[in-house]
Order: C-alpha cells, then structure tokens, then sequence
C-alpha cells in the first residue's frame, strides 16, 4: 500500500473544501429550535469533526514551532517573516492565544515523530514518544484535552517507569477517553464508554499512583509538594487567590464545603396536608425559603469567609499585642450619616461599600476615633455595640441558627444582626438581636424580609414573591425549644 504525498497547495485546497462543506452545513441553523435528540446529536456531531481538525492543528503547530525555533538564527522561519519568535509567528498565523499556542506545540513535540529544529534535523523522522495518543489524534478519535491530560500524566513518570509499563498505561487512558474495548480494559467497569477529559485526568492521577507511588507522593521533605497561598493584585474588584493545596489540604476544604452546601442541596417537596394548605391560601412553615442564586464558586466563598470570621471569634485564636483579630474599618463620619461613600480597611488598598460598612458594624461593634485636622488621634472612644459572647449565647440559644425560613446555616457560623439598627438607636441586647448567616445578613436590606420583635421572639415577614399576604409569622426556634411530642408544624408556632 502506497500513501500518496500531497503538497501543501493540494492540502490547503481540500482543507477549504472541507470548510464550505461545514459552513453549509451550519448555514441557516437555529440551534434552539432542534429538539432535544437533535441538540445532543449535533453537539456531538460537531465536536467530531473538531478531533479530526486537533491532530492536524498540533503536528502543524509542532512543525512550525520547530521551524521557526531561535537557535536556526537567519534561518528560521520567525526570522524570515519578521516575527520575534515561534509564538508570534504562530499567534500571528492562527490567531490563537500564546498559551494555546504553547499547549500545542508542547503537545505536538510529543506525539509527533519531528525533529527539533536546533538539531539541525529538520523534517528528519524520530521515534514517536507516544503512538497511541498519537494514532487517536490522527483518527479523530482523540481531543485535544483528552490527549494533554495523557500526554502530561505520563511525561511527569517516563523517566521512573518502565517502558512497557508506560505503554500499557497510555493504552489503556486512550482507550478510556475513546471508548475502545483493548486488552487492556476488555472486562473492567466502565470498558467500551468514552469518558470525558476531566474524568481521564483522574484516572491518569490513579494509573501513576500505581505504577510510581514514590514520585506520587514523594517521602522526602525536599520534594514533597507543599501548600502555599497567596494574594494577587486587585482586578476588577477582587484580588484573585494564588497558590496551591496538598490532596490532604484539598479533601479537609472539600469535607468543609460539601458540609455547608449539603444544607441547601436537600431538595423539599410539601407533604399532601402541606400542598393543601396551600392550595387553600396558607403557608406553610419554610415554604417562603428564599432564592439563592449564588453560584458554586461563590457559595464556598462565602462558606469560607464564615470559616475565617467564626476562627477570629472563637477564645482560643491567638491574640495579637493580647487583643482578637480585629479589621480595621475606616469611613468618614458624613459619609456615613449621608448613606454615600465608601469604607477602608487597613492593610487592603481597594475599598468597601457602605453596605459592607453597615454590616461590620452591626455584627462586629466599633470603636469611635476622633481625628484632628492634624492627624492626632484626639480621642478614642470604648468598643461600642459588641455584643457580648453571653448576649450572643443567649441569642443563639433562641434562634438556633439562622432565622431565615429554610437557611440551614448553624449559630455558630452566623452573624448577630440589629433588628432596629444602630443608626436608629437601637440597642445592643437580647431583644434585639437575631442570627443571620452571612449571606441574609448582606442582603437583608436588600431581598424584601422584614424582621421586628414580638414579645422577645424575632418575627419575619417574607417578600411578596414567597409570601403575598405579606403575613407577620414567627421564626423558627431552637430544636430544644419545642417538645420532641410535638409535630414540626406546629414548632414555628410556640
């Protein structure tokens, strides 16, 4: 069998064919008018034809990087179109990110069987380090995610593994992302279904476990991976996290957040009494749950700001100069009074909002400062509205948690709030203090609840879109509050 060698105009005119066929193929479609078969197939169909164009990009991208390498000096190909270098040259041609760019090329030295330009063996045909990747990506079997995934799993232990060892791993990961039945899954779980990228990655992560648990997890402190964290620079607002954690550090932080999210996860559907009442015009206790829109990412934000303030709270945080933690909060006083302005904290450059301002001080006391025209502290006032920790024992022993209907949050994790706030002299005790987790303690002003106190005991009244009566109820109590002969419907109503 012979393979015919086509030249690069040959190819360019076949590849732009095959081009108008998809751009007639796509013309006119209106991708939400398909029914839900023809979603999926689609969607499928067009990642298809995506792997078969992967291989060429990388082995491409590889040629021309090698090609265009610096160490070919006058005769590389950067140089001869006047580009400073490999990735502009290809950034330049393809229009894709430098960080793309790198991802193919260091992908494509891999699978491909071309020399590197500095050898001076260009087009020169060398082993390829990774057929079985390589022979997938060709056949359009293989992605170009799957194939990094494989590709650097394997790198990082070529050199501590044996070499048959390495190909029957590599096997065996194409295998699992192309959904092909080898010797080397035919009878295991899962043999014969195309797994996705993010499911392979796991599996790689296994597969080097197994065949170098040294280099996996490595004994010795000077190479073991360790935790590190750290701040980046304000960018639109935030000041994104930087660092890294341990598998151990990673599964403590997933048992803390999938503790806290399981709280609102329970899906609860009313009873046949409760759907009833409904029906009659009642509500039923928790029915008026508020909408938490809040995505993933930032439920486990506010999961762990939660975590930080309860650590700062609790006696046994070490003390610094023999005081709390304590955030300093500066805003001026005008500011303040006229509702417009912002708030700073020492040590942060970016400020706050009021509304962040607000919320300090009505969970966590201020100290006045006096400050002259000079910059002389002239006087410096004693901490002011602080509730006490046996005022907040009180309150959490009523309130039992957040009183929000439906919040599952714990009183220790939520935030005491003013239910007359202190701008309108209200004071800083039991009466009129409830729990809030940070979440409702933020929007509380903002998602249409209205808490008063009747008789000692918070009372809500919930937005119209869950409560258009726009009813007085009374918040849950604490479990121990209520007789355990009692019925859970009638525990909001003692």
């Amino acid at each position: 069998m012979f393979t015919t060698v086509k030249s690069g105009a040959e190819m360019v005119a076949l590849l732009l064919q095959a081009g108008e066929l998809v751009t007639a193929a796509l013309a006119g479609v209106q991708f939400s008018l398909l029914d839900d078969d023809d979603a999926l197939s689609v969607m499928g169909a067009l990642e298809a034809v995506g792997r078969r164009v992967d291989g060429g990009r990388i082995s491409s991208a590889a040629n021309v990087g090698f090609r265009a390498d610096s160490g070919l000096g006058h005769d590389s190909l950067a140089w001869k179109n006047g580009c400073r270098g490999k990735f502009e040259l290809i950034t330049g041609v393809t229009r894709i990110s430098s960080s793309e760019a790198k991802r193919r090329m260091r992908l494509g030295g891999t699978i491909t069987g071309v020399s590197s330009a500095t050898s001076g063996l260009v087009g020169q045909v060398m082993p390829v380090r990774h057929p079985a990747v390589a022979e997938s990506l060709a056949a359009g079997e293989l992605g170009i995610d799957a194939a990094d995934v494989i590709v650097t799993a394997l790198e990082q232990i070529s050199t501590r593994v044996a070499p048959d060892d390495l190909d029957r791993a590599e096997r065996a990961l194409v295998a699992s992302a192309t959904g092909a039945i080898t010797p080397e899954t035919e009878g295991l779980p899962g043999a014969g279904i195309a797994f996705s990228a993010d499911l392979i990655r796991a599996q790689a992560h296994e597969w080097a476990a197994m065949l170098d648990p040294d280099g996996a997890a490595p004994s010795d402190d000077k190479t073991a991976a360790k935790s590190t964290f750290g701040f980046g620079l304000l960018r639109d607002g935030l000041y994104p996290l930087r660092g890294g954690v341990t598998p151990d550090l990673r599964g403590v932080m997933n048992g803390v957040f999938n503790t806290f999210l399981s709280a609102h996860a329970a899906p609860a559907f009313p009873s046949a009494e409760d759907q009833a009442r409904l029906e009659a015009g009642e509500l039923i206790p928790g029915a008026e749950e508020a909408v938490d829109d809040r995505t993933g990412g930032e439920k486990c934000a506010d999961i762990l700001r939660a975590v930080f303030e309860k650590t700062a709270r609790d006696p046994k945080t070490p003390t610094m100069g023999g005081a709390a933690p304590v955030v300093m909060v500066h805003v001026n006083a005008r500011d303040l009074k006229n509702g417009r302005g912002v708030g700073w904290i020492d040590g942060v450059d970016a400020p706050i909002s009021l509304r962040s301002v607000n919320q300090r001080l009505c969970a966590g006391g201020y100290q006045q400062v006096i400050i002259g025209d000079d910059g002389h502290v002239l006087h410096l006032g004693a901490k002011e509205r602080f509730f006490s920790p046996a005022q907040r024992r009180a309150i959490a022993a009523r309130d039992g948690g957040c009183v929000i209907p439906g919040c599952k949050i714990a009183a220790a994790w939520c935030e005491v709030h003013h239910v007359i706030p202190w701008q309108s002299q209200g004071k800083t005790d039991v009466e009129n203090g409830v729990l809030l987790c940070w979440f409702h303690h933020h929007t509380i002003d903002t998602a249409g609840w209205d808490i008063q106190m009747i008789n000692g005991r918070p009372h809500l009244r919930g937005p119209v879109l869950f409560d258009p009566t726009r009813t007085w109820r009374p918040a849950a109590a604490h479990r121990a509050n209520t007789p355990s002969s009692d019925p859970p419907w009638l525990r909001s109503k003692q």
